[in-house]
């Protein structure tokens, strides 16, 4: 996927065993944020950076979502344990990470493994001709990263 690309539709559970589809909030901009695995300490400061920034978020009409491979009761427990006003997506059959193409070889502990690449897409509101793929963040620094996406929305919105 490349920006301007239109974004497939797609519909997964949320921390709560609800169906939630990206079609849902075709008059918002959404952003889709991928972290490797709930409660992990990079995935924290993530989600955490997000949290401290949804008020921002909100007001500028943003939706958020944090996707991973985790189940949707560890979503729930990672989404109450840190108090997140968004809501978490459960891929644990990673329809969507294979379709965005995010497993990818990672150096842990100096071995080889394959684990989702931290990346994040904003998706603009439909034009009429579906959603559009506006940005993708890739090689994402969890320090920070919340303020960096927020920062290229305001930056999008200026036109």
């Amino acid at each position: 996927m490349n920006p301007g690309d239109l974004v497939e539709d797609f519909t997964l559970q949320n921390q709560d065993g609800k169906e939630v589809s990206l079609s849902d909030f075709k008059d918002s901009p959404v952003v889709l944020f991928f972290y490797p695995r709930a409660d992990t300490p990079g995935c924290t400061i993530e989600s955490c950076g997000f949290r401290d920034a949804f008020k921002k978020f909100q007001k500028a009409g943003i939706v958020v979502f944090g996707i991973s491979r985790d189940t949707v009761r560890a979503q729930k427990k990672f989404k109450d344990k840190y108090e997140l006003p968004y809501d978490l997506l459960a891929d644990p059959d990673m329809v969507l990470i294979n379709r965005y193409d995010l497993i990818k070889p990672k150096n842990m502990y100096g071995k080889l493994v394959k684990g989702v690449k931290r990346t994040t897409y904003l998706i603009g509101p439909d034009t009429g001709k579906g959603q559009q793929l506006i940005h993708i963040f890739e090689n994402v620094k969890p320090e920070g990263h919340a303020e960096e996406v927020l920062a290229l929305v305001k930056e999008h919105a200026k036109g």
